[in-house]
């Protein structure tokens, strides 16, 4: 298990006081290059309250349309398997479905295939300009993390990754702006940048997961006021 930087996760995210309950959210880490693998990051805006201009993967809030938009394709047996642990199946695939959406509207990139105009309906307008259904047995679910009390935003995060191949089309666009700078990184150049300290123990995690896909999963939260990893199989 990769150690995870307390000390910094402070300084990232100062405590302001008040006692928010973490919200639902889920990020999405593109991977491609095979033997030299390249993840996908954004740069967050300066003007963001939580986590200015500090390199991040595309990914956010859950929202109500998530429940109820269309998909192509179930969770892969092991990945429902780990998700259904925790949440309800209906909230693990809104979890899942959030995390592609926000890396549409962040990137412009669509997670899913084609699929015929009959089929495509509900919310999610986006997908449907696109004729496109998100694909969730491509996902793998490789890590959680709770945000700290005491925070001016508090999240209950899901980390899922996919490949650049079940992309529909190749290249990032300006997406909704709330990420000012879209590069496909090196791994090892993505851990020099300025990043929260979730994503920089992330990062780690998916190194070692490319070369370990069936390692376990982390889930990081704090308990009785320190930084706890838990693993779970």
């Amino acid at each position: 298990m990769q150690p995870f930087d307390a000390a910094q996760d402070l300084k990232d995210a100062p405590r302001t006081g008040g006692a928010q309950r973490p919200k639902d959210a889920a990020t999405l880490i593109l991977t491609r290059g095979g033997d030299r693998p390249e993840v996908l990051m954004g740069r967050r805006a300066p003007g963001h309250v939580f986590m200015a201009s500090k390199w991040v993967f595309p990914g956010g809030r859950i929202e109500r349309a998530d429940f109820t938009a269309a998909f192509a394709e179930d969770f892969a047996a092991d990945t429902a398997r780990r998700l259904e642990i925790e949440t309800p199946a209906r909230r693990a695939r809104a979890l899942a479905l959030a995390a592609v959406r926000e890396t549409y509207e962040e990137t412009g990139l669509i997670l899913g295939r084609k699929a015929p105009p009959a089929s495509v309906a509900g919310p999610w307008r986006e997908y449907r300009g696109e004729g496109a259904l998100p694909d969730l047995s491509v996902l793998t679910y490789v890590a959680r993390a709770v945000t700290p009390p005491g925070r001016a935003r508090r999240f209950d995060a899901r980390f899922f990754m996919a490949e650049a191949r079940h992309l529909l089309h190749p290249e990032h666009t300006a997406g909704s702006g709330e990420l000012d700078e879209i590069a496909w990184l090196p791994l090892s150049e993505a851990r020099t940048l300025d990043l929260p300290a979730i994503t920089r123990f992330v990062l780690g995690e998916i190194a070692e997961r490319l070369q370990q896909p069936d390692r376990p999963l982390p889930f990081v939260r704090m308990v009785r006021g320190r930084h706890v990893v838990e693993s779970r199989a």
